[in-house]
């Protein structure tokens, strides 16, 4: 999985032109989080398919300014359950971040530092 970064005008319907995009094409969001700063919205999009995304981000001329590997982790949908999980890839010497939540079944996205340091940690 690949957590892309989207740079969309703040302005109402530019997260419809994002989903549009995507879902036109066949992409998927398997999850998302974004916020806001001056005129600009930072969004961050999980997808199976990276290439498919950045073509169909490209046509519809939407700016894709950032794309990562991630963790996407099964997680119990509990009290504590996030800081278990950050714990032991912070103990293991890896950062994390970025976090988010998946759509349905909860899993936890996880961009970190160093990716093999956080893997073998969990």
């Amino acid at each position: 999985m690949k957590d892309l970064t989207v740079t969309l005008e703040n302005r109402p319907g530019s997260l419809a032109d994002l989903g549009a995009a995507t879902g036109s094409a066949g992409i998927n969001i398997e999850g998302v989080c974004g916020s806001t700063e001056g005129g600009q919205a930072a969004i961050h999009i999980l997808v199976d398919d990276a290439a498919g995304t950045r073509a169909a981000l490209r046509e519809a001329g939407i700016e894709l300014s950032g794309e990562r590997d991630v963790l996407v982790v099964d997680i119990e949908n509990r009290p504590g359950a996030m800081g278990e999980i950050a714990r032991r890839i912070g103990d293991a010497g890896a950062n994390i971040e970025l976090v988010y939540t998946t759509f349905g079944a909860v899993r936890l996205v996880l961009g970190v530092d160093d990716v093999d340091k956080a893997r073998a940690a969990l």
